[in-house]
């Protein structure tokens, strides 16, 4: 199952809405195949491993499968998973976690079951939950799961107002901004974000199958006719609302089936969806640099405490030190 966990990564930032899903054919002791669901209107990962297995050589006929996610048993991009399993000959299926979507929840099991299948559930079932925790956020509160991206001085501001905007942070941390951004559905800012940076709001580094949509919270419609977002292919989304209607934003975006949103506007726009109670996961990215003129950022461990954010651990990301917090409620 850890296999089976690992191999599903390659779908990530490629699947949404779909969830990340690996899976692993065992026989006679050893591995003969491995699938995972890497593209939407792609095969499955249960229906890849079966390929694998057969393009290898290897009869599927007797194996067992490690699925992390339950097979679906639904007609959808492509055919039930469950009629695959059962097609193929599979003598068990162990599944880490339940598909919670109500088109499948046990439906899965129960088929294969039913067609004499030895079925199990819960193995790594926590490593699961974590891997999708996105996907399993959007299914139970039908609104995306929020991340905010916070980047701050070593005095913990987060602009230079005594010269042009512009970056302050490494180029390795950048690249990982854009591994984040490519892993969300959609990005979020502020008007005066996009006033003062005129930003992208694009994955430019690594290779990014899809563009997240832009949102800007712009309820005067101050938003720059020129401004790059508004002048290139991708989808911007132009939000009239205003700061307190930002839990009907949020279900807004869920309808459209955004499971993970990236907050990278300023203090106003972070501070507001803090107090909120809305904000599921909060990178804070120090630099050493000192500004001249400083924006104070006005966050500190002790409001995120304050605000239901627990230290999820730290990290590196190029020349910049970065803690992770998340919301206590999705540290299972």
């Amino acid at each position: 199952m850890e296999r089976a966990l690992l191999v599903a990564e390659r779908g990530r930032g490629k699947v949404s809405p779909n969830p990340l899903v690996g899976c692993i054919l065992v026989k006679d002791g050893r591995v003969i195949a491995e699938g995972w669901h890497d593209h939407l209107g792609g095969l499955h990962a249960e229906q890849m491993a079966i390929h694998d297995a057969e393009a290898k050589g290897h009869s599927p006929n007797g194996a067992v499968a490690y699925v992390t996610l339950e097979p679906c048993n639904h007609f959808g991009r492509t055919p039930p998973c469950t009629e695959a399993l059962m097609w193929a000959g599979v003598s068990e299926v162990i599944i880490a976690h339940e598909d919670p979507n109500p088109t499948v929840r046990g439906k899965g099991m129960r088929v294969l079951q039913d067609a004499g299948i030895e079925t199990r559930i819960g193995l790594l079932e926590h490593d699961a939950a974590r891997q999708m925790r996105a996907f399993l956020h959007w299914c139970e509160h039908r609104k995306p799961f929020v991340s905010v991206k916070m980047a701050v001085d070593a005095n913990g501001s987060v602009d230079d107002r005594s010269k042009e905007s512009e970056r302050f942070t490494s180029l390795g941390c950048l690249e990982k901004v854009h591994e984040l951004r490519r892993n969300c559905d959609a990005i979020l800012v502020g008007v005066e974000t996009v006033v003062r940076d005129d930003p992208a709001l694009t994955v430019r580094y690594g290779r990014a199958e899809r563009q997240p949509l832009r949102v800007v919270i712009d309820p005067k419609g101050r938003t720059p006719s020129e401004a790059q977002l508004l002048n290139d292919e991708h989808e911007t989304l132009l939000a009239q609302s205003s700061f307190s209607n930002l839990p009907s934003l949020l279900n807004q975006l869920g309808d459209r089936d955004i499971q993970r949103v990236l907050i990278e506007g300023g203090p106003t726009t972070v501070h507001h969806f803090l107090e909120g109670g809305l904000v599921d996961e909060f990178y804070l990215i120090h630099s050493s640099k000192t500004h001249a003129t400083p924006v104070p950022s006005n966050i500190s461990q002790e409001l995120l405490l304050q605000h239901g954010m627990k230290l999820n651990g730290g990290m590196v990301w190029g020349e910049e030190s970065v803690d992770h917090y998340l919301r206590q409620s999705s540290l299972g």
